[in-house]
């Protein structure tokens, strides 16, 4: 049977090449290559028994554990999606993707079941379901919901399964102009080059050509590598498979939160080499926790740190430098849509969010009056693009793919959003995005969603929400209220308010109190005066 660029297929071929060599661990969960490979085959089949078929949507609704990625595995096998659900959404988020992403089944933490029974009559493509145990005792039956194990028990190991191809769909679901979430669709050859590196991270002789050759990048000695973003998160997601497909070991966080004596006592038990964290909200706990327990671990293992999704400011990359004098420091850029958009060389300190290579695929094209038209000369500004290796498009939604992949010169291109500017030197320096979005900690927040969330509190009556400088978080959500005749309001009771409509991360952290919210006379909101009156701080509410 031919083989192709698709996961499935690649990671079948590195598992048997090195099969007891571990391929995971999170907490006390661990699996050899083998191990992974038998257990994916178990839950294939049993997705097939259940009706699930090749271009079907399965929902991954589920806190990190190998589960995660067995589910992952087990639908790629079989050519079904996986679809990435946000444990973080409520009510209203969860009816969205849940809907937005026609899924017809759903691997899920027992603890979730409640919330799935509240959106499960609207959302009425879903017929499977299947739990993982997590120590909590809410009712399965309330939605028919299987045990993980129970339903793999009787199903074979075998792998045989139907030749895929390239063209197999791997969705991530991300944020939206809207604040909704938006899911992109990546063919497997083209995530595995744009965001995976096509095979070639970790050996000389860079991408592979042909399916075949992904065993020649198997060393002899594997990489421990550590992820510390949640699965769900495109940013772990991705580096996963990076991982798996290069035969080396991935080493999850099962917590909840990240503590940074947590993490470095894993990394010391497990003896991690490379650890990939998103900014600054990462790097400030991890950092606060060596300047607290200076020599508590043995941390001789770790030669690299690298970041990606969330700004990483030089003053902590200087900061991991002091404490891993010899250790590789990287910055990545990229998206759920771009994928890797190339990293920082740390050539030009203080210029904008970083300075990465252009090339064929790289480039910065204009945009005028909302109209992206061709590639700027040096020394422009413009909007950040790729091309080569992109999505075909987001899931249920030609508009924003129009908006999104755009035709200059003849050939596609995506746009990312990012404002950027094309240096002298032919090398492109990226200035974050040109929209409102709000990255906080590696989370998208768009204000839109979070205002009309504050609206439904009586107590206001107009408000506007812009992004602040955060030392952890790199910004945060700031809103700029006016309120109804004699009410009153508090941050906390704000946040208690608005927490019925929207997930928590999305949350203001600061409330300032107007009497006028700033509008143009045509009512549009007038971000930048709000942002003026949030950091002036003469507004601001405890």
């Amino acid at each position: 049977m031919k083989k192709h660029f698709n996961i499935a297929d690649m990671y079948e071929m590195v598992a048997d090449k090195v099969p007891g060599r571990d391929a995971l661990v999170c907490g006390d969960q661990r699996a050899t290559f083998l191990e992974l490979e038998q257990r994916a085959n178990r839950m294939a089949h049993y997705l097939s028994s259940r009706g699930v078929k090749a271009g079907d949507h399965v929902g991954l609704y589920l806190y990190n554990c190998n589960e995660y990625l067995e589910g992952m595995l087990a639908c790629f096998k079989i050519r079904a999606v996986p679809i990435n659900v946000n444990y973080r959404y409520v009510k209203d988020e969860l009816l969205y993707i849940f809907d937005n992403a026609n899924m017809v089944a759903c691997i899920h933490n027992l603890e979730f079941t409640p919330h799935i029974g509240e959106i499960l009559q609207p959302a009425t493509e879903l017929k499977t379901f299947i739990h993982v145990q997590d120590g909590t005792d809410f009712d399965p039956q309330s939605i028919d919901s299987v045990e993980y194990e129970k339903a793999m028990e009787d199903q074979s190991d075998a792998r045989d399964f139907s030749e895929r191809a390239d063209e197999d769909l791997f969705i991530l679901y991300t944020g939206g102009t809207t604040g909704m979430p938006k899911g992109v669709m990546w063919p497997h050859k083209a995530v595995f080059f744009a965001a995976m590196g096509g095979g070639g991270w970790f050996h000389p002789d860079g991408a592979i050509a042909e399916p075949e050759q992904i065993v020649d990048r198997v060393g002899d000695f594997p990489i421990v590598g550590m992820a510390l973003a949640p699965l769900m998160h495109g940013a772990c997601w991705w580096y996963a498979c990076i991982q798996l497909l290069a035969g080396n070991t991935v080493v999850l966080s099962p917590d909840r939160s990240l503590v940074g004596e947590r993490i470095w006592d894993t990394v010391a038990t497990e003896k991690v080499n490379a650890i990939s964290i998103v900014g600054d909200a990462m790097a400030v706990p991890l950092l606060d926790a060596l300047e607290d327990n200076e020599g508590r671990w043995d941390l001789s293992s770790v030669f690299s740190v690298g970041s990606g999704g969330a700004v990483f400011s030089e003053s902590k990359q200087e900061s991991f430098k002091q404490h891993f004098p010899n250790v590789f420091i990287t910055n990545s850029f990229g998206s759920s849509e771009s994928g890797n958009m190339g990293m920082d060389g740390g050539g030009k300190k203080g210029q904008g969010l970083g300075n990465v290579t252009k090339s064929e695929f790289m480039s910065v094209i204009s945009d005028v009056d909302g109209q992206p038209n061709e590639h700027v000369s040096r020394g422009e500004m413009g909007i950040f693009s790729r091309s080569g290796h992109i999505p075909v498009g987001y899931y249920n939604d030609p508009k924003k793919t129009a908006k999104t992949i755009v035709e200059v010169d003849g050939k596609p291109w995506l746009l990312l959003g990012d404002e950027a500017r094309l240096e002298e030197d032919g090398s492109i320096t990226v200035y974050g995005r040109g929209s409102n979005c709000i990255n906080t900690g590696g989370e998208k927040v768009f204000p839109e969603e979070v205002e009309q969330a504050l609206k439904a509190n009586p107590a206001i009556f107009d408000c506007l929400v812009v992004a602040t400088p955060d030392e952890r978080f790199g910004s945060k959500v700031t809103a700029v209220v006016a309120l109804r005749g004699d009410s009153e309001l508090s941050l906390a009771s704000l946040q208690e308010n608005a927490r019925n409509y929207i997930a928590g991360y999305k949350l203001p952290r600061e409330l300032h109190l107007v009497d006028e919210v700033p509008r143009a006379p045509s009512g549009k909101p007038a971000y930048p005066k709000a942002l003026e009156i949030a950091l002036s701080g003469k507004c601001l509410i405890a």
